[in-house]
């Protein structure tokens, strides 16, 4: 609601920031669609990681928080340089069992370690089902099977029925199990699901391109699974012919697993497999762009609120010879930065600074596996003594509709959840739960590798009540990662700016809290990534 009498007027003045609907007015639909113009243009080249485009649009986030008063957080300047490390495949792809060989870009998709130059290795294969240990979930599916030296063979996803968020954790989280328990290899099953959702040619479209990975102190890719030395991914076909003749077939362990609660059991199948391929490695770095917005209450220096989104994004395609070759990345995410931006200007313009410092933050590497975020949540800017208390995640908030409702992905597991739907209540926006569980999107953008440091925090977008399902569903199956994601979308400026506006007040509901955000006590996250802190009850 906006109040025009000069009565009204003096009343709001003496609400605190939070209440006052001034600083979110002063966000404009053209505003917004000045920072997406310019950061989804054909100069940027789509943004790639390390690419010069990147670092042009780098530098004009750091103008851009120098124009509207912010302060460079890392040590007064305003980037966060991350040390990478490029990752290309050579073209020394082999795939093998039992000595019939299977070529790559056709019935598999070979890669090398992400943490060596690669390898060549040979060993039993072992199907390990979904390769999840979670008892409390009745799976048990490595605790009698030896992996050690072994090459192990993994369902894609989790069993149905499972919490889609806490399964596409533990989804993610196999190769580094299997390493600790001394796999060497890997090979990757597509479930029905898996099939459906990502046809093979989809697979084959981005099975050669470049890896990246951040770099340790001695300049080796930061790794999580080192002992998988190499991996594999199968096609029907392929995954067909690796089963014949063992205990049960492929078609007859899709079936199991695509049942609600379906688990199919672990055995040796008496195959031996091959998978070598070796990589190149170039060092390079990439700019974290971080601005800080100081708070204004003594008592909450230390606690810092994070408001991010990727700035990166896939770059040129490669192969296109003739056409249209540049992904610009407009609602991927040019959109998440253009709406932090203005957040940040109308919560900087605000003489009622927050109490508690906001970081705002253009991350890298999302694209290449959240590399950016995950380097900020390990090496933190903050100052001796603080930390990090929430994030605020924007990535692809699809802005072509007068959206009503946001989703606020992992929103349900702390009290994070309670903020943000009284913040979006002001612009009268309603907050909604997760309307697409089967995608796991809690664990797949930046503020997840916060989440794994302990950190309260969501993924904001719009939501999908009215015409959002549609524009959702319309995006992903014609224009994400693909070159027709570029100002020829139709954008809704309007819906823009109140997604910024509701960003805005957002972070600063969160940062005027009397207390921090804390983790539900019945939350996996929480139990799993901050078992000593202080829980809340629902």
């Amino acid at each position: 609601m906006r109040f025009h009498s000069y009565t009204a007027l003096a009343f709001l003045s003496l609400l605190p920031a939070s209440l006052s609907a001034a600083p979110g007015d002063s966000i404009t639909p053209d505003a917004v669609k000045a920072h997406v113009t310019f950061l989804a243009d054909d100069l940027l080249e789509g943004r790639d990681t390390g690419a010069k485009g990147h670092e042009i649009a780098a530098r004009y986030v750091a103008t851009q928080f120098a124009g509207m008063g912010l302060t460079p957080a890392n040590k007064g300047d305003w980037y966060q340089r991350v040390p990478m490390v490029e990752i290309k495949p050579n073209a020394d792809a082999q795939f093998s069992v039992n000595g019939t060989s299977f070529e790559h870009l056709k019935q598999v998709v070979v890669s090398g370690s992400a943490g060596t130059s690669g390898a060549r290795v040979e060993g039993r294969v072992v199907f390990g089902g979904f390769c999840i240990d979670r008892p409390e979930y009745g799976l048990n599916d490595l605790k009698t099977l030896n992996v050690k030296g072994k090459i192990v063979a993994c369902l894609s996803g989790f069993p149905k029925g499972m919490p889609s968020d806490i399964g596409a954790h533990l989804n993610a989280e196999k190769a580094k199990i299997l390493s600790q328990r001394g796999a060497i290899g890997l090979i990757s099953l597509r479930s029905l699901e898996r099939e459906k959702q990502t046809p093979w040619s989809r697979v084959l479209e981005y099975a050669d391109n470049r890896s990246v990975r951040w770099a340790n102190a001695d300049g080796s890719p930061f790794d999580t699974s080192p002992n998988l030395r190499a991996s594999a991914t199968l096609d029907r076909a392929a995954a067909d012919a690796l089963f014949a003749g063992t205990k049960r077939s492929f078609a007859d362990i899709l079936a199991e697993a695509d049942t609600k609660g379906g688990k199919p059991k672990p055995f040796d199948t008496g195959k031996t497999a091959i998978i070598g391929r070796t990589t190149a490695l170039t060092p390079f770095t990439s700019p974290n762009v971080i601005g800080m917005l100081p708070g204004s209450d003594p008592a909450f220096a230390n606690e810092y609120v994070v408001v991010m989104g990727h700035l990166d994004h896939i770059g040129i395609k490669p192969g296109v010879t003739s056409g249209d070759a540049i992904n610009n990345g407009a609602m991927d995410n040019a959109t998440g930065i253009a709406t932090m931006l203005e957040a940040a200007r109308a919560m900087a313009a605000n003489p009622n600074r927050p109490k508690r410092p906001v970081l705002f933050v253009a991350v890298t590497g999302e694209e290449k596996g959240l590399l950016g975020a995950d380097y900020l949540s390990r090496f933190p800017v903050v100052p001796a003594g603080g930390r990090v208390v929430a994030v605020v995640n924007l990535d692809m908030p699809i802005l072509t509709y007068d959206f009503t409702d946001v989703v606020a992905f992992g929103a349900e597991h702390s009290t994070l959840g309670p903020i943000v739907a009284a913040a979006t209540a002001k612009d009268g926006v309603a907050l909604s739960p997760d309307p697409m569980p089967e995608e796991g999107l809690f664990t797949r953008s930046d503020h997840y590798r916060f989440v794994q440091q302990g950190v309260p925090s969501i993924f904001l977008v719009t939501g999908h009540a009215g015409p959002g399902a549609k524009a959702f569903s319309d995006f992903l199956k014609t224009h994400y990662h693909r070159v027709s994601d570029d100002l020829a979308l139709p954008f809704n400026w309007n819906a823009a700016a109140k997604f910024s506006r509701i960003n805005m007040l957002i972070a600063t509901e969160i940062a005027n809290a009397p207390e921090t955000p804390k983790w539900y006590a019945d939350s996996f996250f929480g139990k799993v990534f901050a078992p000593e802190a202080a829980k809340a009850k629902r």
